[in-house]
């Protein structure tokens, strides 16, 4: 076998851990929708040099969560009503397929997964605590799709997810009662521990094109 040299292995490069930090900004609305970034700021914000912040500003460029302006800047993309129905849309494929995985023999492992999250969102409801059914409604369907066990759909699924927190505040004011959208994750749950295929796929359908429906109704 010939001898290659590589190069030392970095855990995680510079790079690659400021654009997660500014991924979690995105998502967590620090980095609100048409804010600019400059880069000379976040590197010395970041204290580091301005090669790393250029290279994880292009990387989420790449993912659609940035977007580069010429003779301005690059800024946080901001979601039309056709940008959150093509989030919901592309959420409906992405999760259908994990939820084909899940119930070809991963109920179980999906079933406990949940749990969680619907334990939180419950509680959330039962306080009138929207902001936090929201958040746990984002971790039910980021566990959803881990649990279907594939690294790629997990993966396609990340920038998705960030878009769709991206939108959450404004379906949250689309609840008169939160108690109900708490309880179409409770009902999608027991669909996909009972093993009813096709009641499981109908409320995860139905799910995603009653969020549409409110994002469109809203004033």
């Amino acid at each position: 076998m010939p001898v290659i040299e590589f190069e030392p292995v970095n855990r995680q490069s510079t790079a690659e851990m400021i654009a997660d930090r500014l991924r979690t900004a995105i998502s967590r609305g620090a980095l609100a929708p048409g804010a600019q970034l400059v880069e000379a700021d976040l590197a010395a914000q970041f204290d580091v040099s301005r090669g790393p912040v250029r290279e994880a500003m292009q990387r989420l460029v790449s993912e659609g969560l940035l977007h580069s302006v010429r003779h301005r800047g690059i800024f946080v993309i901001e979601l039309s009503l056709e940008d959150v129905v093509d989030v919901y849309r592309a959420r409906t494929a992405l999760e259908g397929g994990a939820l084909e995985l899940i119930l070809d023999g991963r109920r179980e492992t999906a079933y406990a997964a949940l749990e969680s999250s619907v334990t939180a969102m419950l509680a959330y409801a039962a306080a009138g605590d929207a902001a936090g059914v929201s958040d746990a409604d984002q971790g039910f369907h980021e566990a959803l799709v881990e649990s279907a066990g594939s690294p790629r759909l997990t993966r396609a699924a990340r920038t998705l997810f960030i878009e769709t927190r991206m939108c959450l505040g404004a379906l949250e004011t689309t609840y008169a009662d939160v108690r109900v959208q708490a309880q179409e994750h409770v009902d999608l749950r027991e669909a996909i521990g009972s093993g009813d295929p096709g009641r499981a796929r109908k409320l995860l359908v139905d799910h995603m094109h009653d969020a549409v429906e409110r994002l469109r109704g809203r004033p």
